[in-house]
């Protein structure tokens, strides 16, 4: 199966080397992507920019592929799903969850000059970097790319209720399966809470697993593409 990999904030298609690899070892096409702003293109770079490229992976991915959203790229994978229903076959959530129609997609961070850098490890302090050392970090900070304010305050834009029909795994990193059950259950993500197929999968990393423990994700995204 072909597997469209779309990293969060910060990161690039490279991000995804060592578990595209082992994919290939499975028997998968892994489609790393660097999205516009992002690693390709300009400043001027929008969340349409994004999703547009998410949906030409999945148009020009042989068959019916699997569309894996990390972060805040929860959402671009869903859209994805929104996009194409009849075409994704099933979409993987990594450590996040799609925002709403009309929420923005991620505007957690305040913009300085029109991007959005890479705020520094004080707000990701606990169980989103525990497992990431020193030098782990130091290399994480020369990678990160800027992130245009146009992307992360972009509008989600969804539309076609077929989305609720494609099966949807939720890749649980720095919280358990059970927060993320009661999460859902409780509508705080509305999005989720009317998808048809949801399945929860736990793994003990942090907010970055394709990093800190990637043999263990390709196995999680292999079985996913598998069943």
């Amino acid at each position: 199966m072909n597997i469209v990999l779309i990293a969060g904030l910060w990161l690039d298609g490279s991000v995804w080397a060592e578990v595209s690899n082992l994919l290939v070892g499975f028997g998968h096409r892994p489609v790393p992507l660097t999205l516009p702003g992002q690693g390709t293109g300009e400043r001027s770079a929008t969340l349409e920019d994004q999703v547009a490229a998410v949906v030409e992976a999945a148009d020009a991915a042989e068959g019916r592929p699997m569309v894996v959203g990390h972060s805040a790229a929860a959402s671009l994978a869903w859209i994805a799903a929104d996009r194409r229903p009849d075409r994704v076959a099933k979409v993987v959530l990594i450590g996040g969850f799609p925002s709403a129609h009309g929420e923005p997609y991620a505007d957690f961070f305040e913009p300085t000059d029109g991007i959005v850098g890479f705020p520094g490890w004080e707000r990701f302090e606990g169980p989103d970097a525990a497992d990431l050392d020193d030098e782990a970090r130091r290399r994480f900070e020369a990678a990160a790319v800027p992130v245009p304010e146009t992307v992360t305050k972009g509008l989600v834009r969804l539309g076609d209720e077929h989305r609720f029909e494609v099966p949807v795994v939720v890749v649980c990193p720095e919280f358990s399966p059970a927060d993320a059950r009661g999460w859902i259950d409780a509508g705080e993500v509305p999005e989720l809470a009317r998808a048809r197929h949801v399945e929860l999968v736990d793994i003990d990393s942090g907010h970055w697993p394709m990093l800190t423990k990637p043999a263990d994700l390709a196995r999680i995204l292999a079985h996913a593409a598998d069943a």
